[in-house]
């Protein structure tokens, strides 16, 4: 092999599978710390998630500082409050328990203790030098994948922006993945975070960092969630069918994180960041406009992704089959019971400028496998109202 075709893959060690929640406890036990903080958010403590790890820590022996002030698109502040508890407790590791908003909340408490400095400071790619204290995930939701990944997304309340910090040093030390954690998601929920997988696993296939490993964990994530998804919002107490949408989250995670992202996810953080939209709802109605421009730049890369997404390809068209893909995203995400559009959620056309501008200067941008105008980019959320 050539040396410019050296890879490197990044991944966290994990345990998958029902129950693995509980193995929180002799896991950190192990890590040999008297102290740890839990974050969370209040709706993972009433579902009473939160409680089987603190308990399970207890049991342990371990005490812990639970840290649960944590809102949808976590803000800097809170961010910077986590780590002043972190360090007024005594906390030597973190816990992580929830969606992707209090792991990043997490991951970002960890580089601010460990660096001492503004979490802010660390926008971009590779500008965490310290690494954090250990960091221990157990997701709740089958989207994020920040359980697996080296990225956090941070909001900047001043700027109303939201924050790209990507860096090996904050990939967790372990994830606990349990699909039984999935069961209390009403089909909202459920229906954002698995597009909001699906969008990863798109973007990485396409992504010009692409490669062979992460090729295969993307295209399963699309043909899982393709195939699962309006089953498991029919069934959503059915365990298997949850076990399937996490594992497409999984695969979706391993190969976005090394494989990185693009216009779709550069420009729903614009949007998430401006108007506090979730994140999964801003790529679910945002990737058809995307893949509609992005198509003829790696059209066999995209007729890959539309045979996962059961359109037949051949002795058609490219344009053919772009028109049947984005038609098959738009069924999916519909079907799933996500029948608004950005229009319906507030954004208007004249938000659009400062929006494409924000977007077009955002990490994810750099791997899309097309190079877009800011016009190009307002053209794309104009199709997407």
């Amino acid at each position: 092999m050539d040396s410019a075709e050296l890879r490197k893959f990044v991944a966290p060690e994990f345990v998958y599978g029902a129950k693995a929640r509980f193995l929180v406890g002799n896991y950190v036990r192990k890590l040999g710390v008297e102290k740890i903080m839990v974050v969370s958010d209040p709706g993972v403590v009433e579902a009473g998630w939160a409680g089987d790890v603190l308990d399970n820590l207890q049991e342990a022996g371990i005490s812990w500082e639970l840290f649960d002030r944590v809102q949808p698109n976590p803000r800097e502040k809170q961010v910077m409050l986590g780590a002043d508890v972190f360090r007024s407790a005594g906390c030597e590791a973190i816990v992580a328990v929830g969606g992707g908003s209090p792991m990043d909340c997490a991951k970002g408490i960890g580089i601010v203790v460990a660096n001492d400095q503004h979490i802010l400071d660390f926008e971009g790619v590779d500008n965490v030098k310290v690494p954090s204290p250990p960091l221990v995930c157990i997701p709740t939701t089958a989207g994020s994948a920040a359980d697996v990944s080296q990225f956090a997304i941070v909001t900047d309340s001043r700027r109303k922006v939201k924050v790209s910090i990507v860096s090996k040093a904050l990939v967790p030390d372990l994830a606990l993945i349990d699909p039984q954690t999935t069961l209390t998601m009403d089909s909202e929920l459920t229906a954002a975070t698995a597009m909001d997988a699906l969008t990863h696993a798109i973007e990485a296939y396409v992504s010009s960092a692409h490669f062979s490993v992460t090729d295969v964990h993307a295209l399963r994530a699309v043909r899982f969630v393709r195939e699962y998804l309006p089953r498991v919002i029919e069934s959503p107490r059915d365990v298997q069918l949850r076990d399937k949408i996490m594992l497409a989250c999984l695969h979706a995670g391993l190969a976005f994180s090394n494989a990185i992202l693009g216009a779709v996810h550069a420009m729903a953080h614009s949007l998430g960041g401006y108007f506090d939209f979730a994140h999964g709802d801003c790529n679910a109605l945002l990737l058809d406009s995307v893949i509609y421009y992005n198509f003829a730049a790696v059209p066999d890369r995209y007729r890959d992704i539309a045979a996962q997404m059961g359109v037949i390809t051949e002795d058609k068209s490219d344009n053919q089959v772009r028109d049947e893909l984005t038609k098959a995203i738009v069924d999916l995400r519909q079907s799933a019971g996500m029948n608004y559009t950005l229009s319906g959620l507030g954004l208007k056309r004249e938000d659009i400028p400062v929006l494409a501008e924000r977007a077009s200067k955002d990490a994810c941008m750099l791997t899309n496998p097309r190079e877009l105008s800011v016009a190009e980019v307002e053209e794309i959320y104009a199709r997407a109202l």
